[in-house]
């Protein structure tokens, strides 16, 4: 039962470990490269927690997550904290080497699989786990970072992966049911609840948040086993069970029956229903989610304070919380002095959002007087974006809603691979790359000199064309068939075409963690999208008038642009899209105009927004498909039109892959062998195919040989007529030379099987 003397009232669920200007970020690619040893990437990892919590305890939060640090990924935390990582790692010595040789891999080992976080754009490690394999508990981590967060006075909940998601998103190595291995975990549980409890925690949080995806009575059933069990241990700290990104649905109830003193619930993205089911729920702490944590909008204080105060009259314990980590938005928007002060007025990024829960939670239990000018100051933002005309431009809602069924069609995909191939004369398993290059030190200080103004544009211009000028040359040289320009001239696949395109804005810091180091800038939709001139034209003419091969254009689609960033809240996300995918559109007949006869639009996020209950999935579906088919139903059929697809579980998209109609589809698949082409068979996907058969995440060279083996394995499931080869992946985050070798092998490969 809930002990009234051993609650709180604000918190969050979780928060970022990259620091506020990356420095984690730094210190770990130091260390990789050998400039730093252990001890000095503990310490900046040390450092980073102390002043993050003391922060957060200053900002008024009277529970702080703890353990939510990582030098890689949380669920790879969860494989080492319950001896879960795989055999082939075991035998380096070293810890963090062991570590990272998991997540990234290494000249022999070959890492864990990766892919995207229920529906965002964080990427974790798929554990691996087989019946046979053996648990072991190993607590250091949690127990020496609630040992930190206490002796600075924090007052600490420590968060770890709960047992029913890790099993969930794991992956069985031998086709059993890993939920089977939930009584192997249970007991590890309950000896690191006791061991957080004799350390001094009050309360922990158990993650959850495969408890808002569909499940079956079964798995209900055993979830209630598990807490039931968990809440029955006489020594323990208070436990929250945290889920986000949805709805609870059926699992709240059966969560409240459970001897379980808390559950958070995600009110951003479960909408209505949860507020309703938990209004019976008067004997827990129910941590309301109410301030979003996915997206980087000011709270409306008259959308988020009557839901507290409803659960609050109906007699509920509330604490006001983000509705999921703050890993997934910017840390601060101080650093944004460049950004529109109007447009800057309606955001709230990290610890914007650490003053909004307080606001709230302040305003719930001392009444609004008592924060009378803040809650002003919010609802004073909140009218004045609504009243902004950019998120209204009749101009391209006119041209939208004047295109027919025939603006998503094209030929017969049949007729349209025989005019390719006459117009493009390629050999039998050509082989290309997916569009970036390594980014050169040499790309990077031309990009720091524009920005501080040491160089003008037509320098900087001059330096990108020497770099397309030298990775045209390299790909001739390595005899690639169908090059690509690079992109040197790109910061990111998304921030790029957002910059060019009215209704975005982009910001100066606003990096949050996709993977790993990997960091990005998700750009801002805030208002209705127009492309106001050529985006990519004059950088892929330039490389196609160096080199008689094709050069494919590289354009980004329109799904993807929306689920890399930060989206508009204001109206239903397929409009959206489909504004994104006009603008693309024109960028592909321009291209084609231009004389371009290969053009890529990639979509890796299109598994990305997949809503996580099945009766939401159709519906997404049908208008994800339709936006990238209007962003590339403008050009002609000799026309070859390419996508690209990375990181994720596919096989729940496979029948939206085939819908797109992409004339040739590339997709990861060297870390899962290939698994993907089968799903692809048995939905009827007839198109050109290049599964990845190099990991481009991993530092791996892989040889000839076993490239070659790949793409015997890929033959067992497609033509070679239809076969594609290439890489996984862009090679933006990969050295040059190992780019070099890696090609080379993959051309020498695909040459032999001809």
């Amino acid at each position: 039962m809930l002990n009234p003397d051993n609650t709180f009232t604000a918190t969050v669920l979780g928060l970022p470990r990259i620091g506020p200007n990356r420095e984690l970020k730094r210190a770990t690619e130091a260390y990789w490269a050998g400039r730093l040893d252990a001890a000095g990437l503990h310490e900046v990892a040390r450092e980073l927690r102390t002043a993050q919590l003391t922060q957060v305890r200053n900002a008024g939060l009277d529970s702080v997550p703890v353990g939510t640090f990582s030098y890689y990924d949380q669920v790879l935390d969860t494989a080492v904290l319950l001896g879960a990582l795989p055999e082939r790692v075991l035998g380096i010595s070293d810890e963090l080497d062991r570590y990272f040789a998991a997540a990234r891999g290494n000249a022999e080992v070959t890492p864990l699989e990766m892919t995207k976080w229920f529906d965002t754009n964080y990427h974790y490690l798929v554990p691996e786990l087989a019946a046979e394999t053996e648990f072991s508990l190993h607590p250091e981590k949690p127990l020496a970072e609630l040992e930190e967060a206490l002796a600075l006075g924090v007052p600490a909940r420590p968060v770890i992966v709960g047992p029913i998601t890790f099993l969930k998103l794991a992956k069985s190595v031998d086709g059993s049911n890993l939920l089977d291995r939930l009584p192997d975990l249970l007991p590890l549980y309950e000896q690191l609840l006791g061991l957080l409890a004799d350390a001094g925690a009050k309360w922990v949080q158990i993650d959850e948040p495969s408890l808002v995806t569909d499940l079956s009575e079964t798995e209900l059933a055993v979830v209630h086993t598990a807490y039931r069990r968990l809440a029955e241990l006489s020594a323990r700290p208070a436990i929250l069970v945290a889920s986000y990104f949805g709805r609870l649905g059926a699992a709240l109830p059966v969560l409240a029956e459970t001897g379980i003193e808390g559950i958070a619930v995600d009110l951003v993205a479960g909408g209505d229903a949860d507020v309703v089911a938990a209004r019976s729920i008067t004997d827990k702490l129910i941590v309301a989610g109410v301030v979003d944590g996915h997206n980087i909008w000011r709270v409306d204080p008259d959308h988020a304070l009557p839901r507290l105060t409803d659960l609050r009259d109906a007699g509920v314990t509330v604490a006001v919380s983000s509705s999921c980590s703050l890993l997934h938005v910017p840390y601060s928007l101080k650093p944004e002095t460049d950004l529109e002060p109007r447009l800057r007025s309606w955001l709230a990024f990290g610890n914007e959002k650490l003053a909004e829960i307080v606001l709230l939670a302040t305003a719930l239990h001392r009444g609004e007087e008592a924060v009378a000018g803040g809650l002003d100051i919010a609802r004073t933002a909140v009218l004045d974006r609504k009243a902004d005309r950019r998120l209204h431009v009749q101009a391209v809602r006119d041209r939208l809603a004047e295109l027919d069924a025939d603006a998503i069609r094209r030929a017969p995909a049949d007729e349209r691979r025989v005019l390719q191939q006459e117009r493009l004369h390629l050999p039998l398993l050509p082989t290309t790359t997916i569009g970036s290059y390594p980014q050169t030190s040499r790309i990077r200080v031309a990009r720091a000199e524009l920005r501080k103004g040491e160089i003008d544009q037509a320098e900087y211009d001059a330096r990108m064309r020497a770099e397309i000028a030298e990775v045209v040359a390299l790909q001739e040289e390595i005899g690639l068939d169908v090059l690509v320009h690079g992109e040197p001239e790109r910061n990111d696949m998304v921030q790029y075409f957002a910059e060019q395109l009215d209704g975005f804005a982009a910001t100066v810091n606003g990096w949050v963690q996709s993977y790993g180091t990997r960091c990005v800038r998700p750009p801002i939709v805030y208002g209705d999208v127009v492309r106001p001139a050529v985006m990519t034209v004059e950088w892929i003419t330039y490389a196609q008038s160096l080199t008689a091969k094709p050069v494919k254009g590289m354009l980004t689609g329109p799904v993807t642009i929306l689920a890399w960033s930060f989206i508009r809240d204001d109206q239903p996300l397929a409009d959206t899209a489909r504004q994104i995918a006009l603008a693309i559109r024109d960028e592909t007949v321009d291209l084609e105009a231009a004389g371009i006869g290969i053009i890529q639009v990639d979509e890796p996020a299109l598994r990305e927004l997949l809503p996580l209950r099945k009766a939401d999935q159709a519906a997404y579906l049908e208008w994800a498909v339709d936006a990238f088919r209007l962003s590339t139903s403008g050009v002609a059929d000799a026309t070859q039109i390419h996508t690209h697809l990375c990181y994720s579980e596919f096989g729940e998209v496979i029948g939206a892959i085939a819908g797109l109609d992409a004339d040739v589809t590339s997709i990861e698949a060297a870390r899962s062998h290939m698994e993907v082409l089968d799903d692809l068979n048995a939905a009827g996907f007839d198109l050109g195919v290049g599964p990845g058969v190099y990991d481009i995440h991993s530092p791996r060279v892989p040889g000839a040989e076993e490239i070659e083996q790949s793409l015997a394995l890929a033959l067992k499931a497609v033509p070679a007529e239809r076969l594609w080869v290439n890489p996984d992946c862009g090679l933006k985050t990969r050295r040059t030379d190992e780019v070099t070798a890696s090609l080379r092998n993959l051309v020498a490969a695909a040459q032999s099987l001809r």
